[in-house]
């Protein structure tokens, strides 16, 4: 085997990959030797900016991100691999199945069977890459709870956003719109089902004529990661609509006009965020049954189809000063190995 690397947030925007020895795995543990992760751009480039808020978790519900984000650290939490290794107490057949795991970024690294997912032979390892992206998607749309005839809005056509419309047109919806700064990216969304995009500046006064009634939408989505966003998205939910905000703002201030219309709207804004299935749906689902029907729809939905860059491990600086700087063309970047 050559040597393992590694990816490194080492200070604010200044990545390394580091070399060292391939592990060796205890007893009760696989090896995996990664083929290719996928960058998650909303939450690594907070990593990678230092917008990360100082007193919570990265993610209480991963293992290693229990803690709040102190430099050095390796990020990352959509590895797929292949098992090389298997430990003295491990179901042998394990040997060479294909994984996904919630992983940094690492050519190599150990892990207990229980926390892999075997992959089908049916997806390919690009899209399984973005199993967790999916899986965020689709956890905003169950949480939203789409309606026949609504009229539905989603700002921001980042990864998760164009992910999220891509689900919601598969819904009996009236009109489903999108809203982004970026040309490319509106381009993308309309391709994936959205009966219109706008940029933000033209939002309400496009929906406005477009929507019939008050104007505005039933359901809003705001998964921008842009503080100013989710006064636009509150603006544009109409009286008793629901509003779902999974941006993660980081340490970036927000700031909201709550004293006019919404006071009297009854509009009901919930935060979602994929580590949690709401209690609503806890009755019937579990995180499994929602990982295993979002592994099942991956072919169909072909995530990897929104891939704009491909970068070796070994150039992840590069990458993440692409995401930083390009926001227009970069839309899902993918490391290889």
């Amino acid at each position: 085997m050559t040597d393992a690397r590694r990816v490194r947030f080492t200070e604010p925007r200044t990545v390394d990959v580091e070399h060292g020895p391939v592990p060796r795995p205890d007893d009760g543990e696989v090896l995996v030797e990664t083929t290719v992760s996928a960058v998650s751009p909303g939450t690594e480039l907070l990593v990678y900016r230092d917008d990360v808020p100082t007193d919570v978790p990265l993610d209480a519900t991963i293992d290693g991100f229990d803690e709040p984000l102190s430099y050095p650290v390796s990020y990352g939490y959509a590895a797929v691999g292949v098992v090389v290794a298997v430990g003295d107490a491990v179901d042998a057949a394990w040997a060479g199945r294909r994984v996904f795991a919630f992983r940094p970024h690492a050519s190599h690294f150990c892990a207990a069977p229980d926390s892999l997912v075997a992959l089908p032979d049916d997806v390919s390892d690009e899209d399984a890459a973005m199993l967790a992206t999916a899986e965020t998607a689709t956890g905003f749309v169950m949480d939203g709870r789409p309606r026949v005839g609504e009229r539905v809005a989603v700002f921001g056509q980042g990864v998760v956003g164009l992910l999220t419309t891509a689900l919601l047109a598969r819904f009996p919806l009236s009109d489903l719109v999108t809203v982004d700064r970026h040309a490319s990216r509106r381009t993308r969304s309309r391709s994936l089902g959205a009966h219109e995009a706008f940029t933000p500046e033209a939002v309400q006064d496009s929906v406005t004529d477009r929507f019939p009634g008050d104007g505005r939408a039933d359901l809003a989505f705001e998964l921008s990661g842009n503080p100013e966003a989710l006064s636009d998205a509150i603006s544009l939910t109409g009286d008793d609509g629901r509003l779902v905000v999974g941006s993660w703002y980081g340490s970036k201030p927000v700031s909201l006009d709550l004293g006019g219309r919404f006071h009297r709207s009854r509009m009901r804004v919930r935060s979602s965020q994929v580590s949690e299935i709401d209690a609503d749906h806890a009755g019937r689902w579990d995180k499994k049954r929602r990982l295993d029907y979002v592994l099942d729809s991956l072919p169909d939905l072909e995530p990897s189809s929104l891939v704009t860059h491909r970068f070796p491990v070994e150039d992840a600086a590069d990458a993440y000063r692409v995401l930083d700087r390009d926001p227009a063309d970069a839309v899902q970047v993918l490391f290889t190995y």
